[in-house]
């Protein structure tokens, strides 16, 4: 390198030097620049992977905001905020990247972003990326590095920023600039010096691919802190009042009515003092269960009072009240298939009272819609993805109106199918059944019993040979011809991957798992 004074002895040291690395840099063997590709490739995917894990953890922390603004939106802003600042790092690693195999190359920088790191052919040289990176000095401080350093230093100062102070100690930040650094010799080197100093650019890549591992790695942990710090802070006995929780307000004479009497926010660690007419009830995870043998029908009520110790240690009192109805045997609300609502399909219902007509009950449901079946006796419900949904069932026989009762259930979203392909889902396959199956089919979980179809749409198929990588877009749930082809020519062992595979249900499109599959 130019760019300071040297002495003729220097001058001379530089000059072995440089042969001596020119003679190195020819006994890179094939087998080494080969491993470099590789796993270049296999970084390159795990980037994929993870941006796409943190895109979902995005997703879920703005569905939480949109379900509660006031409190979710505060950290909500810190976790756009650092997507924001990962994504501009991440960008420039890029840029940095196309740049410096551009230079290397002779290429332009969009070509550099179409061109795999197998095809270049300087890949295995040094002297115009040292260059690049070290720029004419002798520790990195006028090239690419040093400001690529700065920038990786200052992310880290920023994200760590975003946190309380007890989480930022159990993130693990990696991208490590710090060092101790030592060369083949053991003298130590500074962080720039250590990582692109005489390295080869097959090097170069796979190691800036890797900070973009590390950098994702990070926003996927603090973003995921972040989330969990919504509620982590909730449980505050100076605003909480006492809470009953009946099993049912609606008795049947003869049965025992049973109720779960807590604060708001249950705090598993210390067990509140439940007092009911001068009694003590046991507890157990925070939770005191009162149970009363229902005999005579009508208004039945009852009181008492909880006691719990605040967060600074005080032992404060909450008086409750609650009343329960006991009545003879009448009313039925029970879902046909399952203990919970799924969002956007039909669930099927069944309502019954006794001594009461059909044409004489009514139902209404908290959110979506609830209508009669087909065959006039049973129910139908819609609901849209929330938290819950709650059925009220009234008798109206033309005079009056009276509520018989309510019940509440949960609402789940649709679990995703599993795609298949020659009755497996990934692993080894008989070359034959894969051929003569030559379609992927969507299958629901064994323990879903509703009969909802899904249909692939689109799917890409992926396979290596030669070292080169065929990679094909499938549209529909069938293999093209080609594919087929690919398939008859594959060799046992090989293996071939079936990925972005897209399926369309009742409430949109989902993307469902790779298929990873070896030819037997």
């Amino acid at each position: 390198m130019a760019g300071y004074k040297e002495t003729p002895r220097q001058k001379m040291i530089a000059m072995m030097y440089l042969v001596l690395t020119a003679l190195l840099a020819l006994n890179v063997s094939v087998e080494i620049i080969e491993a470099f590709v590789i796993v270049n490739k296999s970084i390159e995917g795990t980037n994929v992977n993870l941006k796409s894990k943190n895109d979902e953890t995005y997703a879920r922390f703005e569905q939480q905001n949109l379900l509660n603004a006031n409190k979710v939106g505060p950290f909500w802003a810190k976790a756009q905020e650092v997507q924001k600042i990962s994504d501009e790092l991440v960008n420039y690693i890029e840029g940095v990247k196309f740049e410096v195999i551009s230079k290397s190359e002779g290429i332009s920088v969009e070509q550099a972003r179409t061109t795999p790191l197998r095809d270049i052919e300087s890949k295995d040289k040094y002297d115009i990326s040292t260059n690049y990176f070290i720029g004419n000095s002798q520790d990195g401080s006028k090239g690419k590095s040093r400001e690529l350093r700065e920038k990786i230093e200052a992310y880290k100062s920023s994200v760590v920023g975003f946190l309380d102070e007890g989480d930022r100690a159990s993130i693990k930040l990696g991208l490590d600039t710090e060092g101790p650094f030592r060369d083949a010799s053991g003298a130590k080197q500074n962080w720039e010096m250590h990582n692109f100093y005489h390295i080869i650019l097959a090097a170069n890549v796979t190691f800036l691919n890797k900070l973009i591992t590390d950098i994702r790695s990070v926003e996927g942990d603090v973003v995921t802190k972040l989330l969990n710090s919504v509620t982590s802070k909730d449980f505050k006995f100076d605003v909480l009042n006492a809470k009953v929780i009946p099993n049912s307000k609606l008795v049947f004479k003869g049965d025992t009515y049973e109720a779960d009497i807590m604060v708001a926010a249950v705090d598993s660690k210390q067990d509140p003092e439940v007092i009911i007419g001068g009694r003590r009830l046991p507890t157990e995870g925070g939770v005191a269960k009162y149970t009363a043998t229902a005999g005579a029908t009508g208004l039945q009520r009852y009181s008492g009072s909880i006691k719990v110790k605040d967060p600074e240690g005080n032992l404060k009192e909450y008086p409750f009240e609650e009343e329960y109805f006991v009545m003879t045997p009448s009313l039925s609300v029970a879902p046909t298939k399952m203990n919970v609502f799924y969002a956007n399909v039909d669930n099927p219902v069944s309502i019954s009272a006794s001594g009461i007509p059909e044409s004489q009950v009514s139902a209404e449901i908290s959110t979506g819609t609830i209508k009669r079946a087909a065959d006039g006796k049973n129910w139908v419900v819609r609901v849209p993805l929330g938290q819950k949904a709650v059925i009220t069932v009234k008798h109206n026989d033309g005079k009056t109106s009276r509520n018989m009762g309510s019940a509440e259930f949960r609402i789940k979203r649709v679990p995703d199918p599993k795609a298949y392909i020659a009755n497996t889902d990934g692993g080894p396959v008989q070359k034959s059944m894969l051929l003569a199956s030559r379609a992927l089919i969507p299958k629901m979980p064994e323990d879903f019993d509703f009969d909802l179809n899904f249909e692939i749409v689109s799917f890409t198929f992926v396979g290596v040979r030669g070292g080169d990588t065929y990679e094909r877009p499938g549209t529909g749930n069938r293999l093209t011809d080609e594919m087929q082809t690919f398939i008859s020519n594959s060799k046992r062992g090989q293996r071939i991957w079936l990925e972005n595979i897209m399926a369309k249900g009742p409430d949109g499109n989902r993307k469902l798992g790779t298929i990873s599959l070896i030819v037997q």
